[in-house]
Formats: structure tokens, C-alpha cells, sequence
């Protein structure tokens, strides 16, 4: 009896048997799937970020963009900002009350402050909501959740440069010339940086789990304005509570700002060393409880 193909119809029409899997095909097809899974110990994430830093780029790069699309200042607002509440410590507490700038003209005292403070208030509230913003992304693919509140603050320092670009301006204008303590600047604004990721990272988790937490954040931010030496100098506070108002870490980076800028040969360095100690804390403990709370992210979100 002569053999034939095997066949079989569909709608009436004969069609060849498919073709078996070829043994590669059947092979890849039981490998098991690659998992990734968030990287713990510091060397390990910094090595992840990296991995990652195109899509740093990509994300600072939205920020920016969206922050003045379809405004009619545009960049105007960076600068309008801590110029105009300059203005307003300059004439209520320069002027009436009579506040002493340590023997330099009011306006370069209040704005060598609002500057830096500036760059942690803009990167504290966009990095804060920043994992809210982003549940679309956040639910879609895995990355280091990390990137997103570090590009809501690396996307905030054009708008210093812009800032601290007018700053040197106004102390030419009133003829100060910085001397070589400005080399020290980089120092003081990495350390206002790293404070505001430290808090970020508390408060953009917090935001996931409990919502309202971004309705206190800008009660927090004026509240803590006032806190921090810049409509007032820091040698108005008391030598016995030093230490203690040093505990809010704003206050030694400003004072370090300064010193870097207006070179105060008197420069108290207690509040920059408990400042720094303080953000070391706050960033080691949010650290590891951003990434305690890193998995519950895509489900809560």
C-alpha cells in the first residue's frame, strides 16, 4: 500500500501537517525567565543606577521640558522667585526690622540663602511626588526605582545655575569679590543635594502608601523657610541651643554657602559639622527604607 502525507482539512481544503519544532526551538522554550529583582548593598545599586543612566538622562531631560512648556516667563520664573522674596526680607526684616547681615548689604545676605534653599525646596516637592507622577511607568516595567526621585532633583539644578548666575552678578554690582573659600562650593551644594534626596526618599514612599502626605509638604517647606538662617544670621541664635538648631540640615548648608561665597572669617563650623552628620543619617535610613518599600510600589501605586 503506498504511503501518503499525513493531512488534515480545514474548511475543505487539505493543508500540510505543521512542521515539528526544531530542537533549539524546544530547548529556548523550556529555558527559564530571567527575573530582576531590586540589587541590595550600596555598591550594588550605585552599579544599577549606572546601568541605568540613560534612562536618568531621559527622565531629567522630560522634567525640564515639561517645567516650562507653555509658559510665557519661561526660565524668568527661576530667578523672579528668590528675587522677589528678597525683596520682601529685604524691606520687612532688612529695613524695618533692622535684622544685622553680618556687615553685608541685606539683599546679597537674604539671596546668597534663597539660592541654595531654592534648590532643596523645588527638589523636595518634585521628587516628593515624583513616584505618584509616575505610576505609569512605575507599573510597566521594572528599573531601579531609585532614578525617579534622583531625576525630580538632578533636573532642579539648571534652574540654580540660572539662579546662582544672578547671584554673582549682584555681588559684582555691589563690588564683592569672592575669594578662593569658593572652591568649597561644590561641596555645600552637594550637600544640599544629598539633604534633599535624603528627605525625598521618606516622604516620596510615605506619598505611595499614604496620599496626603503631599498636602503637608508645602506646610513643611515654609514652616521649615523659617527655621533655616536665611532672612536672619545663625549668630542670633543662643551658643547653648547651636547644636541643636544644627540638627536641621538646611541650616549648615546655608551658612556653609556663605562662608564659600561672602568668605566670613568667623564662620562657626558647628552647624555644618551636625548638618552633615544629620544628612549622612537621613540618607543612609532612607536608603534602606526606600528599598524596604520598593516591591509594595507597583501595587499600590
Amino acid at each position: 500500500m503506498q504511503k501518503t502525507e499525513s493531512s488534515f482539512k480545514i474548511d475543505g481544503r487539505n493543508n500540510p501537517a505543521p512542521a515539528p519544532d526544531t530542537t533549539e526551538e524546544r530547548d529556548d522554550f523550556r529555558k527559564p525567565f530571567a527575573v530582576r529583582k531590586p540589587q541590595t548593598g550600596i555598591s550594588l545599586q550605585l552599579r544599577e543606577l549606572y546601568e541605568y543612566h540613560e534612562l536618568i538622562y531621559f527622565l531629567i531631560w522630560r522634567d525640564i521640558k515639561v517645567r516650562y512648556k507653555q509658559t510665557a516667563l519661561g526660565v524668568i520664573w527661576v530667578v523672579l522667585q528668590p528675587l522677589l522674596t528678597m525683596g520682601v526680607f529685604t524691606i520687612f526684616f532688612g529695613n524695618l526690622a533692622k535684622i544685622p547681615s553680618d556687615g553685608v548689604p541685606y539683599p546679597i545676605f537674604s539671596f546668597a540663602a534663597l539660592v541654595p534653599w531654592q534648590l532643596f525646596a523645588n527638589a523636595l516637592t518634585n521628587s516628593s511626588n515624583s513616584l505618584v507622577n509616575s505610576r505609569d511607568l512605575i507599573t510597566k516595567v521594572y528599573f531601579p526605582r531609585l532614578i525617579i526621585p534622583l531625576s525630580s532633583i538632578l533636573g532642579g539644578f539648571l534652574d540654580f545655575l540660572i539662579a546662582f548666575g544672578v547671584l554673582i552678578l549682584m555681588m559684582l554690582y555691589y563690588g564683592i569679590v569672592p575669594t578662593l573659600a569658593i572652591l568649597a562650593l561644590p561641596l555645600f551644594v552637594l550637600l544640599a543635594i544629598a539633604t534633599a534626596l535624603a528627605v525625598s526618599l521618606w516622604l516620596s514612599a510615605l506619598n505611595v502608601i499614604y496620599r496626603d502626605v503631599r498636602y503637608t509638604i508645602p506646610f513643611m517647606t515654609q514652616f521649615w523657610l523659617f527655621l533655616t538662617p536665611i532672612a536672619y544670621p545663625s549668630s542670633l541664635v543662643p551658643e547653648k541651643w547651636r547644636i541643636l538648631y544644627g540638627l536641621n540640615p538646611m541650616s549648615g548648608v546655608v551658612e556653609g554657602f556663605r562662608w564659600a561665597l561672602l568668605g566670613k572669617s568667623d564662620q562657626d563650623w558647628t552647624l555644618v559639622i551636625v548638618s552633615s552628620i544629620v544628612v549622612l543619617v537621613l540618607l543612609a535610613g532612607g536608603l534602606v527604607y526606600f528599598r524596604h518599600m520598593e516591591k509594595k510600589f507597583a501595587d499600590v501605586v
